[in-house]
Parts: structure tokens; sequence; C-alpha cells
């Protein structure tokens, strides 16, 4: 397994930190306040090749590898959680969808410019009756010559609305029925496809969440990713890579939140002494350190399987649960660390503490992650 970091992943590390505390510090509250989506901010992450991390460089990405882009997002989150999951949900969603299932003539096309941010990606599998559920989706997708006609709404879709293309799983066979879903591509400005209910959320308010409505739209059979049938186990597998960075975008919060609870605690004086010195908050400090080692060693090895081409179903899904978890409750006890201070949005860890919490939502609950676990440690 992959312990010692190398120069490369050093190296980009540092400069995740830099943009992170340069770009995104300052603007932070305003964005979480606004719910103002930044996408200049991405357009310079792109700029930079975070946003094309796991693209190869023949599609104009920086070709890396899952080391760097878990040490990526966790940088961005130890800033800021939203930018964080968007960067996260672009990566390892839409364009991970396309690089991984889409043919030569589909990467050629929209690979360089969702790896360069020209483009922004989404991608729609939850629906609004149907989340853990996704195998009874309503979105429909009907074969009429050489297109298929979309209807449905997609619901909790990260870049729903600012997305320039999406990738979206759509049911082309009945109810219930096996291998009853297809992957498709769909560009924003296609005929019947717009955005719907931008949510208001607790946490992750600069990340936008928005609806995606289809009604009539047409698109070509070229837009289809894969062959018919199989866009639940496309999404299976995109989701498989997805929880690490999931995992890795908790572990950046949770780090966030960490980092700020042990600087208070030497700063804060009570009883003529820092209350680093006692015993309540030691303990609760280390804690929290122990959490976030553990939750390391867990992506570690989901990134290390991931990178050698070997099953990491039940690793990835472990270290998604484990490091979502672990994310709400150091957030928690950091709040508890700042006390009233906590509880202001003077202070950081209270949007630690709202932001953690979709952690444990997100690509799968901590219930479907069990679910998974369990199946995978009973075979």
């Amino acid at each position: 397994m992959h312990f010692q970091q190398s120069e490369i992943t050093a190296q980009v590390a540092q400069t995740a930190r830099d943009f992170a505390n340069q770009h995104i510090r300052q603007n932070l509250m305003e964005w979480d306040e606004s719910q103002e989506f930044p996408v200049h901010i991405f357009k310079a992450l792109g700029e930079l090749g975070m946003m094309g991390v796991l693209v190869p460089e023949a599609y104009g990405g920086t070709g890396l590898s899952y080391y760097e882009y878990n040490v990526i997002i966790q940088e961005i989150a130890k800033v800021c959680g939203s930018i964080g999951l968007s960067l996260a949900a672009h990566n390892s969603l839409c364009t991970g969808h396309i690089m991984t299932f889409g043919n030569e003539a589909q990467k050629q096309k929209y690979l360089p410019k969702l790896a360069t941010a020209e483009h922004i990606g989404a991608w729609g599998l939850t629906e609004p009756n149907t989340g853990s559920d996704a195998g009874n989706m309503k979105t429909t997708a009907v074969k009429d010559g050489n297109n298929w006609i979309i209807n449905g709404t997609k619901s909790w879709i990260t870049h729903g609305k600012s997305g320039d293309v999406a990738v979206v799983i759509c049911r082309t066979g009945e109810p219930r029925a096996k291998n009853n879903s297809t992957a498709f591509i769909v560009d924003r400005n296609t005929p019947g496809f717009s955005a719907g209910k931008k949510e208001n959320k607790l946490g992750m308010r600069a990340s936008e969440t928005c609806e995606m409505i289809f009604d009539q739209c047409v698109i070509s059979d070229e837009q289809r990713l894969g062959e018919v049938g199989d866009g639940f186990k496309q999404a299976m597998k995109v989701l498989d890579g997805g929880r690490i960075s999931i995992a890795a975008l908790s572990l950046g919060i949770a780090r966030g939140a960490y980092e700020a609870a042990l600087q208070y605690s030497k700063e804060r004086h009570q009883f003529d002494q820092p209350i680093s010195n006692f015993q309540a908050i030691s303990f609760k400090l280390a804690d929290m350190a122990t959490k976030i080692e553990c939750a390391e060693l867990l992506i570690q090895q989901a990134c290390d399987l991931k990178i050698k081409g070997l099953p990491m179903t039940k690793e990835s899904a472990m270290a998604k649960y484990y490091a979502s978890e672990i994310a709400v409750e150091i957030s928690t006890d950091a709040v508890q660390i700042f006390g009233g201070y906590g509880y202001t949005k003077d202070f950081p860890v209270e949007k630690f503490y709202r932001d953690s919490k979709l952690c444990t939502i997100g690509e799968g609950t901590s219930e479907i992650q069990k679910l998974v676990i369990s199946r995978e440690i009973l075979k």
C-alpha cells in the first residue's frame, strides 16, 4: 500500500493548498451566504489541470493518479467543502463516466473541454422519488429511429443548472427489470433540456444543486454511452471511484475542523491556562487525530487498489462510510471546543459542521455503504 507521498503528489498538494488559501478562503462565507456557484474558480482550477486530474494527457488532462486526485480534493475541502464537492463531482462522475465508458469519438469531443473546465460537467442518476432505489427510475429514454426521446426529472444534481454537459441515466426497459437503464450524454443547449428547482441547503451552499428536467428532449444515438441496458452497471462502477472522492472530501473537511480546533485550543485561555491543557479537551483532540489517521489509511487502500485495477467495491465503500461519519463527529467536536464562538459564522467550524453532513448522504448514504460492505463480506 502507498504510504509515503511521492514528490509529484506533494507538489500537487502544495499547489492545491496555495490555490485554496489565495483564491477561496477570503470569499467562502460570501459564497455560502449568497449560495453563489463561483464558476470562475473552476475555470481557474481548470487552468491548473485540476478539473481533469485523471484524464489522460492525450485528451487534454493531466493524467495523474488517484493519489494526486485524493490530495487535491482534501486540500480544497480543508478550506471549503462546497468547492471540494463540485470539484469531485465534475472529475469523478461526469468526466469519469465518459472517460471510462465513452467511445473514442465521445472522448475526443467531450474530455478536452471538461478537462480544462471550458465545460462544467453534471451527472444525473437520482430522481425525486428514487434515491437509493435507482432501479425504479421514472426518467425514460425511448428509441425513435436513430434518436432517443428523454422525458423525466433528475433531482439533487450537482451543477444541474450551470453544467454545460450532463451524463444522464435513463430507464430504457421495464421498471425493476434487469438491465433496464442506459447512459446518455446530453448537451445543455439541447431543446427540451432545462434546469428546475435549485435546492436551498443546510451546507455545501456554494456547490450548486438543482433539478434537471427533460421534456421531449431528442438526442442522437451517437450520444449513447456503451450498450443499451448497461446504464446501471456503469453507474455502479463510476460510484466505486466516486466514493473515494467523497471520502477524500470528508477527510478534508475533518482535517480543516480539527486543525482549527487544535489551534484555537492553544490560544483560548481559561483559568489562566490554554484549554488544551485540560484533559477533556486534549482527549477530544486525541480522538479526532486518531479518526483522521484511520480514515486516511482506508482511503489510501482504496486508491491503491483502484490504481492497480483490482476490485475495490468493499474498500471504497468502507472509506466513504468511515470518512464521512468521522467528518461529522470531528466537526461536531470542533464546534464544542470553540464553545459559543463555534456556533457563530465568525469562526470556521460552524461551516465545517454544516458541510460535513452531506458527505454521509451524497453518492450513497451511510446505510447504502453498509449494505454494500455487508454484501461483499458475506459473499
